[in-house]
């Protein structure tokens, strides 16, 4: 039994303290679930933690996904076969620097939803999410005899809001489904936060990244004589598209541990092995009106590396809790095998606008609909409308950007309009253009391309694509929208022409002698995505930085046959080819 016990937790009646690391499954390759979580225990911890994404479990309602990269009952079972303990944070809201905070986009096809609060709709589809999560979670739980110990109610909730008749509701939903398990909630370090996001009877955690013994006292009044716990010890920081690369000096977080360990406290490092943004997952933070979106890699300056290498803070910090608990140092696993392959050229393309009905989805609508609207959940949504008749010259208004509208007049780009840049230095809409005056017919195309939804805060309802296009005073009607999820490519049409200066995929061949990690450098390209053997290892913007090469898992690669990359680039190339390598390069 795992239990509190005075300022002590006890598991079968006997002391235990919680050093736990956070890992997420969903951000690393399976095949290395079992190495990550070994250098965990190998550095003197006993439990993993990690949030479920609810939003790649369920793409579609009722549509339920466990298998691979989210077979989260074997990742689980390979944390108990290497001697560690798990924490289990669902939710259902995750933060995480992760699209929608782990919420499933098509929450948002309902207008009158509310999220996060006793919104009856809202709670519907949580029940029916928890009823399949919790099956496969419960014969896991330390009670049954697993090595589940704890589960989260909800997510640092006062730092968005204080509905405690939803985050009661949150708690009563384990005793529904027979949860036999500790329950916690964490939030910031602030009795505001504490205010808003603690419930009556769970046990209180606080995240926070530095100043240990006095960050506990924010629990004064709150919960006293129970043990000192820091559900999110941050070692380091993400990045942003635009910010520098985020890093921490090794004997900063050295001394917070020690200070931890001196007060005898619990504590979960966020993140010992950040892992991969892979895909369209990363989420957007939104800050002074603007919206900031999270780069590719997750690397978050934790213990490991993206591809599992050890940093100095894992050997510093590994020495100081085996000296802490008097255990021996026993042998590691070897660091990561990398690999240089060389450089990669590119000798097909195929444009978009020519593939549109090849990998996108048409459908008929009055009204520029959302992402959301249509259920998908991911990429790049176009639309098209027609002007006929007889027009003098007008402003044409491009309004609700989300985030980057790519407009085309006849098939000819004329404007990029970026949600941030709403207006120039004078005040004057950038999200509008002038059309010369015509008679006939026009055909206006806007191609909007889609960051990560916001995953933080009070804007979380950030529905992608375009709301309305005006001429003059005219609302426009009648679209074409092609909804292009860009995960499936197998239906794309290749030439020998290598075309640019416009969405435009191009593929090429290269052959790999090991399963060695590696990286591909895209100095040459401009922002887009890449697929290694149909598998979209993420976003790349080069000219916004800082990340410039995205991580290859070896495991994707084939030593047997050539390996396939395609790009996706929006925005135009330099040269039609990439470095792939042995060396990072995170900014």
């Amino acid at each position: 039994m795992f239990e509190i016990k005075g300022k002590d937790f006890l598991l079968n009646g006997k002391k235990i303290n919680i050093y736990s690391g956070a890992m997420h499954y969903f951000r690393t390759m399976p095949e290395y679930w079992e190495d990550r979580l070994t250098k965990i225990k190998l550095c003197g911890f006993n439990t993993v933690e990690t949030y479920t994404c609810w939003n790649l479990h369920e793409p579609k309602k009722g549509e339920y996904d466990f298998e691979g990269i989210l077979d989260l009952e074997r990742f689980i079972n390979i944390a108990e076969k290497v001697g560690l303990y798990v924490i289990v944070r669902p939710g259902p809201y995750i933060c995480a620097e992760w699209d929608f905070g782990g919420l499933p986009p098509w929450l948002l096809a309902d207008r009158n939803i509310r999220l996060r609060c006793n919104n009856e709709n809202y709670k519907k589809h949580v029940e029916d999410w928890f009823a399949v999560l919790f099956a496969k979670i419960k014969p896991h739980l330390e009670s049954n005899g697993g090595n589940v110990l704890m589960m989260q109610v909800e997510n640092e909730y006062g730092s968005y809001a204080n509905d405690y008749e939803y985050s009661n509701w949150i708690k009563s939903l384990y005793a529904k489904f027979e949860m036999d398990v500790m329950l916690f909630t964490a939030d910031g370090n602030w009795c505001n936060m504490l205010s808003g996001g603690s419930v009556d009877g769970v046990y209180k955690v606080l995240n926070f990244g530095s100043n240990v013994k006095s960050a506990f006292d924010a629990l004064n009044g709150f919960q006293e004589n129970m043990p000192l716990f820091c559900g999110e010890f941050w070692c380091g920081w993400f990045d942003h598209w635009g910010e520098k690369h985020h890093t921490r000096k090794s004997n900063s977080v050295v001394y917070e541990i020690k200070e931890f360990l001196d007060l005898d406290a619990n504590f979960n490092v966020y993140m010992f092995h950040g892992g991969t943004n892979f895909g369209f997952w990363a989420g957007s933070n939104f800050a002074q009106n603007k919206i900031q979106p999270t780069i590719t890699s997750y690397d978050y300056c934790a213990f490991l590396t993206e591809w599992g290498d050890y940093t100095p803070a894992y050997h510093a910090v590994r020495e100081l809790m085996h000296k802490a608990q008097g255990l021996e140092l026993a042998p590691l696993p070897e660091k990561p095998e990398l690999q240089n392959i060389g450089v990669v050229k590119f000798t097909e393309s195929a444009k978009l606008s020519d593939n549109l009905s090849k990998i996108g989805t048409k459908y008929r609508c009055a009204t520029p609909e959302s992402m959301e609207y249509f259920g998908q959940n991911f990429g790049y949504i176009y639309y098209e409308t027609k002007l006929k008749g007889k027009y003098v010259m007008s402003i044409l208004k491009f309004e609700g950007v989300h985030d980057i509208a790519h407009v085309y007049v006849d098939d000819k780009k004329v404007a990029v309009m970026d949600r941030n840049k709403q207006k120039n230095l004078l005040g004057i809409n950038k999200h509008q253009l002038i059309l010369s005056g015509f008679e006939g017919e026009k055909k206006i195309g806007v191609l909007v391309d889609a960051m990560g939804r916001i995953n933080y805060g009070t804007n979380l309802e950030d529905r992608k694509g375009l709301e309305r296009i005006v001429l003059g005073n005219q609302i426009m009607f009648g679209y074409d929208v092609y909804c292009l999820p860009m995960d499936n490519l197998d239906k794309l049409e290749y030439t020998k022409d290598m075309a640019n200066n416009e969405p435009v995929f191009l593929r090429g061949t290269f052959k790999a002698n090991s399963k060695g990690e590696c990286f591909v450098h895209m100095d040459n390209f401009t922002k887009g995505n890449v697929w290694i053997n149909g598998f979209n290892i993420g976003r790349y913007w080069t000219k916004k930085g800082p990340q410039k090469a995205l991580y290859i898992p070896g495991s994707l690669l084939h030593t047997d046959k050539d390996n396939e990359i395609v790009i996706f680039d929006i925005e135009g190339y330099n040269k039609g080819e990439v470095v792939i390598n042995n060396k990072p390069d995170l900014g």
